[in-house]
């Protein structure tokens, strides 16, 4: 059943910043690190491929922060991640370090997936990111089998499988859902609605502007979800994580977020207004994070000031890690192809 939660409006927000947190001060100076370091992380990302440091595509998160930050922290050590190809912000919430990701930018041996998986194919074990994943769609199915898997062998594990709402028109999203819930698999669902499937808004693509009424047809629990709240979206992932743990199945979330930036870094974003833009800038939720610090006193200026200096550092040694990591060898084609070790028609050199 979808509950609605909609856009709070200004006098709203203003309401809920007068109240006392609900989160504690250390959530929030997570918050804000995390998303800071996300967010500098993408704005030097998109400076290096205006100078033609990398190739490829390249689709940045700047904007949408809070979702990332928000599953993170409502989420347990062992659960699973996966996203489509926006997948920067993903892994440095889970914690993956900002320099193995940028020498993967740059295509170096280095990178999270050893410099052949690029922008869109972010890749990290060790914090269960299983993935960003460039073809639409593909990782819905892809998560509802690691789903799968995790009730298979009976852990207490979910599977977070984040998706933008132009790829809810797959039509592999219907089957997923289908199976999901007739499986009770321990899945969350994640639209991160940014309202453009590239350069086409939602209005154009459906009769259905409420994405959170596509789990009604399989009876998957579904609602909205404040995306540029931090505080939200942690709330709306540890319930339905709960759900999922506790046998009962999926859930749905349609997390209304907005992308600051274009679809790509070849996007010229006349689709929308600067109004437009203006207004959901207006709800960054890394300047909300730094007023509930201050208003708070839980950082002094100078402490706010090291946490800015220790993004900033971070994102400068991601780069020259990146520039001092070599090439891939030419034999690195044929390596994590197939699965046999000695496949015949691999070429020496």
């Amino acid at each position: 059943m979808a509950v609605k939660d909609s856009k709070p409006s200004k006098t709203t927000r203003k309401s809920a910043a007068s109240k006392a947190p609900k989160f504690s001060k250390e959530t929030y100076v997570k918050w804000y690190k995390d998303m800071l370091l996300i967010r500098k992380f993408e704005e030097k990302t998109g400076q290096l491929y205006i100078q033609q440091k990398f190739g490829g595509f390249c689709h940045l998160y700047i904007g949408q922060e809070a979702i990332v930050v928000g599953t993170a922290s409502a989420c347990q050590k062992g659960d699973k991640h996966m996203t489509a190809y926006r997948d920067h912000g993903h892994p440095i919430a889970l914690g993956t370090d900002p320099r193995v990701l940028m020498a993967e930018l740059f295509g170096r041996v280095d990178g999270c997936s050893k410099g052949k998986g690029g922008s869109m194919h972010f890749f990290d074990k060790e914090v269960n990111f299983m993935g960003g994943h460039g073809i639409v769609g593909a990782q819905i199915a892809m998560g509802a089998g690691v789903a799968f898997a995790e009730k298979y062998n009976k852990t207490d594990n979910v599977a977070f499988v984040s998706m933008g709402d132009g790829a809810v028109r797959q039509g592999a999203l219907h089957e997923t859902f289908n199976m999901a819930m007739n499986w009770k698999i321990p899945a969350v669902f994640i639209i991160e609605n940014n309202n453009y499937a590239m350069g086409t808004s939602v209005e154009r693509t459906t009769n259905v502007t409420d994405l959170s009424k596509i789990g009604a047809s399989y009876e998957m629990p579904s609602r909205v979800v404040n995306g540029m709240s931090p505080e939200a979206v942690h709330e709306a992932i540890e319930e339905a994580a709960d759900r999922a743990r506790r046998g009962d199945g999926p859930t749905l979330l349609d997390i209304r977020t907005y992308r600051f930036k274009g679809h790509s870094m070849s996007d010229p974003q006349k689709y929308r207004t600067k109004d437009e833009v203006s207004e959901w800038m207006d709800q960054d939720p890394i300047l909300h994070c730094l007023n509930v610090i201050k208003k708070n006193k839980w950082l002094t200026e100078e402490e706010i000031k090291e946490i800015d200096d220790w993004v900033k550092n971070e994102v400068k040694e991601s780069i020259e890690f990146a520039e001092n990591s070599p090439y891939p060898e030419a034999k690195e084609l044929y390596e994590d192809v197939y699965k046999t070790p000695d496949y015949p028609y691999i070429i020496e050199y």
